[in-house]
């Protein structure tokens, strides 16, 4: 039987670090003011638990202080909030380490953010971060967030970043040997239409046991964020940085595994993205897309399933998303919130088919009117990769579908303003292979499923053992 967590209230969070006579530290904040050193000092008892307190708040000062050995040239930043922490705690263990207190734990904590400015048309966003010993001259951790302020106020979103520091100080000392309750803790006293924690990265010789893939998949299975990015090393990453002014193509699929089909896919559609304008190979960016509902297909997650996934992906160059994103209207209105210079979406013929039944947008106002306003902003295609009727042979494409009068206009616009084009470059032999098909001869020990994956794929699959496979 499950049991609730109790929600704890910030001030008694920050009054029970307060009292604390082992805690100590610093705070360094830029952009949103003071907001959670504040909730320190108006618990009470705040003299035992803060060494110093800054807001390097003009440019100048912030680089003084924390750009000596490395420059950053952004202030709203990862490498900007790791500079702030590296100097915080330095400065710490230099000035105090000889008249600490016994068994005193130094912790630096440093968010860098940019809050609404005055005429609203800012990013909200920033960077919050804390570095931290659990035992007296122990090495220090480090768990590092970005978050999405979207409260329409400034006063509001100051108060959101003070509940949130003091919930992120908190879990880092009570709760750092327990993920699970780590995570939703960061929303303790929050809702998620006031703040979204986009990534979370965790590290250090006491959260060595913490795999931050799999801390990313429950961000988006708890619902605290839309999506969640790995780059081709596998490494957690900020999609605002990933996403940053690039060209962006888009594979969904559940890649359980990927077969030479879905090798076809990638090859093709990118040597048709090659023929836009403003390609460059250094500025464009492929991206295998895995809904959660896809991950949740048993009913559970399956973080081992999941985890063999991802690696084949990026051993082959890829780059992951998991979203939450049922349909692909959604997918692109979220991605559309980055600077990036062009989208596309590669999806298979059968299923551009189900994109055009409307029965899939009743619960929408306008209808598919509607979703097809979010599906084509201005810098994005799609791309339709055909499939083959396996009876009779043919090739099925987009002359091929069988769609209402009403959608037909609808299609044949897209079409000839060329937001949707058909993959013409493609490996006819490989149109009718699927992953299921892999796992299904997989599961019944059968080695026809080595045909249908490249070889490096399925050496993989026989070295790990993955999918179910005990050959």
């Amino acid at each position: 039987m499950a049991t609730t967590r109790e929600i704890i209230p910030v001030s008694r969070k920050a009054l029970t670090i307060n009292l604390d006579n082992t805690i100590f530290g610093s705070f360094a904040e830029i952009g949103g003011g003071q907001e959670v050193v504040r909730c320190f000092f108006q618990a009470g008892g705040a003299s035992g638990t803060i060494a110093k307190s800054i807001s390097a708040y003009d440019k100048r000062y912030s680089d003084a202080l924390y750009c000596k050995e490395k420059n950053s040239k952004r202030y709203v930043s990862r490498e900007r909030l790791e500079l702030m922490l590296s100097t915080e705690f330095s400065e710490l263990e230099s000035l105090l380490n000889d008249s600490k207190m016994p068994q005193t734990k130094f912790f630096a904590f440093a968010d860098t953010v940019s809050t609404l400015n005055y005429r609203k048309d800012n990013n909200c966003h920033g960077w919050m971060g804390v570095r931290f010993q659990l035992a007296e001259d122990s090495a220090p951790n480090e768990v590092i967030i970005h978050v999405r302020l979207h409260e329409n106020d400034n006063l509001l979103q100051q108060n959101t970043l003070g509940v949130l520091g003091v919930n992120l100080l908190f879990a880092c000392y009570y709760l750092w040997d327990r993920p699970n309750s780590f995570l939703p803790s960061l929303l303790d006293n929050l809702t998620t239409d006031r703040v979204e924690i986009t990534m979370i990265n965790m590290s250090g010789p006491d959260l060595s046991y913490v795999d931050n893939r799999l801390l990313g998949v429950q961000l988006v299975k708890n619902d605290m964020t839309k999506a969640i990015m790995f780059d081709r090393h596998g490494d957690v990453q900020e999609p605002d940085d990933m996403f940053y002014k690039k060209n962006v193509l888009v594979f969904r699929g559940s890649f359980r595994p990927i077969t030479y089909a879905g090798i076809d896919i990638l090859k093709s559609s990118y040597s048709l993205f090659k023929h836009d304008e403003d390609y460059d190979k250094y500025n464009t960016l492929p991206l295998c897309e895995i809904t959660l509902n896809n991950l949740l297909e048993s009913g559970e997650f399956d973080e081992r399933d999941f985890l063999d996934r991802v690696d084949l992906l990026n051993e082959i160059g890829q780059n992951v998303m998991v979203s939450n994103f049922e349909e692909f209207y959604k997918l692109v209105d979220y991605m559309s919130q980055f600077r990036l210079i062009k989208l596309r979406v590669v999806i298979g013929i059968q299923t551009f088919e189900k994109v055009l039944d409307e029965s899939y947008y009743t619960g929408l106002k306008g209808g598919i009117l509607f979703a097809f306003g979010k599906l084509f902003p201005s810098n994005m295609k799609m791309y339709i990769y055909p499939s083959i009727d396996v009876e009779s042979d043919r090739l099925i494409t987009l002359a091929d579908l069988k769609v209402s009068h009403e959608i037909n206009h609808l299609l044949n616009y897209l079409k000839e303003s060329r937001k949707i084009l058909e993959i013409k470059t493609f490996n006819r032999k490989f149109l009718n292979i699927f992953s299921h098909m892999v796992l299904e001869h997989i599961k019944k020990n059968d080695n026809a499923w080595e045909k249908l994956v490249p070889n490096y794929i399925a050496q993989r699959i026989r070295e790990r053992k993955l999918f179910g496979f005990n050959g």
